[in-house]
C-alpha cells in the first residue's frame, strides 16, 4: 500500500527578543529588539504520522529555543555574521534539509523595518 508523502516545512513567524547586535556604541551596550522568521524544510514526509509521539517529529520548541541561543550568547557586529550563525545551526538539526531566516532589526529606523534573509540547503 503506497502511503501519501508531501513536502514538510515547519515555519516559526514573528519571534521577537532583545539581542546585542551591531557595530554602534550604543547597541554594543544595550541590546536591541530583534525578529526572526524562520522555515525549516523537512524534506519528504509521510502525510499522516503512524503516532503521535514527539520525538518522532522536530520539535518547534527546541527550533525557537536554539534560535534565541544562537542570537543572545554573545554580542554579534554583523547582522550578516547572525543570521549565517542561526541558518547554520538550524541546518544540523536532524532531518533538516533546508533553512530560509529572516533577522529584523526593529528599531534602527523610525520608517522601515532593517532585515536581512539567507536561503541555504534544499528547496
Amino acid at each position: 500500500m503506497h502511503t501519501a508523502s508531501s513536502k514538510q516545512i515547519l515555519t516559526l513567524t514573528g519571534l521577537r527578543f532583545n539581542a546585542s547586535l551591531g557595530i554602534l556604541d550604543h547597541e554594543k551596550t544595550t541590546p536591541q529588539p530583534i525578529q526572526v522568521d524562520a522555515e525549516l524544510n523537512q524534506g519528504e514526509q509521510p502525510l499522516r504520522h503512524a503516532d503521535e509521539d514527539i520525538s518522532n517529529v522536530l520539535d518547534y520548541r527546541k527550533v525557537r529555543q536554539i534560535i534565541i541561543d544562537e542570537c543572545t550568547s554573545e554580542h554579534v557586529n554583523l547582522l550578516e555574521s547572525l543570521i549565517g550563525k542561526v541558518a547554520q545551526r538550524l541546518m544540523q538539526l536532524p532531518g533538516v534539509v533546508g533553512v530560509r531566516v529572516k533577522i529584523a532589526k526593529l528599531e534602527i529606523f523610525d520608517d522601515c523595518e532593517v532585515a536581512i534573509r539567507v536561503e541555504t540547503g534544499q528547496w
